[in-house]
């Protein structure tokens, strides 16, 4: 039916009208045809072309489907009940409604009245139900997947992780930089700490809810004092950092410019890449020479003994404004009375990077840096037996005088400053949030760490490197120093004709794992001649002197092995990896020394 236009009978025309319509009449007044309408209805106005607009028909009001007015719900009130029941049998659906618009009758179908609120009532029970059920299995899906254990969740991950466990307690770990965790250790690692986010330093966070994690923090820094000797007025500490190069890099975020000077041992010397570090051809390696100036200072080629004289000289040339002293591979003793010495003759803060002795140092059996340096900083995993992480110690309170005024040259605060500059270094400059987790982990380990009993195992540490140094020394091997005073030795490969890339390869496949390093030589040359063996993680085990005298013999029977690939196949590396693969003394080997670490109990957790 075409609304639009008038049949030409009658001139009548049909349209709609909303209750907002408002029609302009002859005189120019406004009617506003919808005040008798609901606000939510539709008119129909019939309008003859004939008629004088001042009488114009009045509109009638269409409902559409559902819409209900509130006459007719009056009007259905007064039916009786036997009219209903006589209409739900004759459309028991539907009711039809009749309008008459001057003569012409229109009807209007629409749902009765009471099927519409019986439906709808019927409906949104069913839908509150339905809603109720749906949620409850959202709810049982998401602690579904949300309490599976690992097995379960991932069996792929799960299987790796079992194969890695394995290979730890089947093999002799001489990693200088490993070491097993106790089973509280692993346990604070995988809490429920690691949900919680807490930028910030305790009291001071950018998140709320963190005053357990606050308490947590606080505790471990007072143990960290404490495991250390150290008085809280004149010592501050950070324990947030994600890894030892990343607070030493945080010490130099806060105390330097870009470009400014640092100096460390050189690499191949025994130092750290994160103390500044260039390939031979000038390639910066690390942050530390990116972002700014560093100069290494040497070993004596001929003793493997640092040069402090040569240091001194380079210094006071030099002019850093942070000498480091500490490094990743040296098994002596440091100086640290005269790197003070050198550090206040050339106006420098010391720092010292203890990573891989702080358990010795912790325990009294290593000269305490802390002394005589300004700064400390450390992993927290190494022969400290914590999780892995990094830890900064800072100087608090008045300066010495004389260091005063070398380190300030006749400026600014007789106070040390580190505290700010170093901790916003951490956050919010270089990290995010803390590993909660980590630093929960950290505080167990650093109780542990204040006990005889650990003082008594870093003695043993220190016993079994030496057992193992002699053991060594007297089967003609050549020991870098000639020994140790710590937990490490530098074991010199080039004069048996081997290089540190293939004999580690060698004792990987017969499972005991160390790790190669460059030796520095007359030349200057660096070539990865040796190899660094350790003795925290064997100790951790269980491991004693005469273990260690069977760990050497395994290393020698390694020396023999790699020595008769290397004749038939060669140094290279492709060929002489070829040449292993057949060996059938690879598989002897490993098997005993799997036989033998097998024996030993592993700590953290259950095989």
């Amino acid at each position: 039916m075409d609304f639009t236009q008038s049949p030409p009978s009658n001139s009548l025309s049909l349209g709609f009208l909303s209750h907002s319509s408002v029609v302009t009449a002859p005189n120019g007044s406004k009617n506003d045809r919808s005040s008798k309408i609901v606000d939510d209805s539709i008119s129909f106005q019939i309008e003859s072309r004939i008629q004088d607009m001042a009488h114009s028909l009045p509109s009638t009001p269409l409902q559409l489907m559902d819409q209900q007015t509130e006459d007719h719900h009056n009007c259905k009130e007064e039916n009786s009940n036997e009219e209903k029941k006589e209409t739900e049998k004759v459309d028991e659906e539907r009711d039809e409604d009749e309008f008459r618009f001057w003569g012409h009758s229109m009807c209007l179908k629409r749902k009765r009245d009471c099927d519409s609120v019986s439906s709808t009532s019927s409906s949104s029970v069913k839908s509150l139900r339905a809603s109720s059920n749906e949620l409850e299995l959202r709810r049982n899906a998401v602690r579904a997947w949300g309490n599976q254990c690992l097995r379960v969740a991932d069996l792929d991950v799960f299987e790796i992780m079992e194969k890695e466990k394995l290979r730890q307690y089947k093999g002799i770990e001489l990693i200088a930089s490993e070491n097993f965790v106790c089973k509280a250790v692993m346990e604070a690692l995988g809490s429920h700490l690691t949900n919680k986010y807490s930028e910030g330093m305790p009291r001071s966070r950018y998140y709320g809810g963190n005053q357990y994690i606050d308490e947590i923090e606080i505790l471990c820094c007072e143990r960290a004092l404490a495991a250390f000797g150290l008085d809280s007025e004149s010592w501050g500490v950070n324990v947030q950092p994600y890894s030892c190069t990343s607070a030493n890099f945080a010490v130099y975020t806060g105390l330097l410019l870009p470009g400014d000077r640092i100096m460390g041992l050189d690499t191949p010397s025994g130092g750290n890449t994160s103390h500044g570090c260039y390939l031979p051809n000038g390639r910066k390696v690390s942050g530390a020479s990116i972002f700014f100036e560093s100069l290494s200072y040497k070993v004596n080629p001929q003793s493997g003994y640092i040069d402090y004289d040569k240091l001194e000289e380079k210094a006071v040339d030099f002019r850093p404004k942070i000498l480091i002293c500490g490094g990743s591979s040296y098994p002596r003793e440091w100086d640290y009375a005269r790197f003070r010495q050198i550090a206040d003759k050339c106006g420098a803060v010391l720092m010292c990077d203890m990573a891989q002795i702080s358990g010795l140092i912790a325990a009294k059996e290593c000269i305490n840096p802390f002394e005589f340096c300004d700064i400390v900083t450390s992993t927290t995993h190494k022969s400290l037996r914590g999780p892995r992480g990094g830890i900064i110690f800072y100087r608090k309170g008045p300066k010495p005088r004389k260091r005063s005024m070398l380190l300030n040259q006749g400026e600014g605060s007789d106070r040390y400053d580190f505290e700010e500059k170093i901790n916003f270094a951490v956050f919010p400059a270089l990290q995010g949030g803390p590993h909660n987790n980590h630093i929960a982990a950290l505080a167990i380990a650093l109780k542990q760490v204040a006990t005889p009993e650990y003082k008594a195992y870093m003695q043993q540490v220190k016993k079994n490197a030496q057992a193992l140094a002699s053991a060594l020394l007297r089967r003609n091997c050549r020991l870098v120093t000639g020994g140790t005073d710590n937990h490490l030795l530098l074991w010199d490969l080039r004069n048996l004709g081997l290089t540190g890339k293939n004999f580690e390869k060698v004792c990987e496949l017969c499972h005991i794992t160390l790790n190669k390093v460059t030796i520095f030589d007359d030349n200057g040359n660096l070539t990865p001649g040796g190899v660094r063996v350790g003795t925290p993680a064997m100790t951790s085990r269980g491991s004693l002197e005469a273990d260690f005298e069977t760990m050497a013999d395994f290393l020698l029977r390694a020396v023999q092995i790699a020595s008769s690939v290397q004749r038939e196949h060669g140094k290279v590396p492709k060929p002489f990896l070829k040449g292993l693969e057949s060996s059938k003394e690879i598989v002897e080997l490993r098997t005993r020394v799997e036989s033998f670490a097998s024996q030993f109990a592993m700590p953290g957790f259950d095989i």
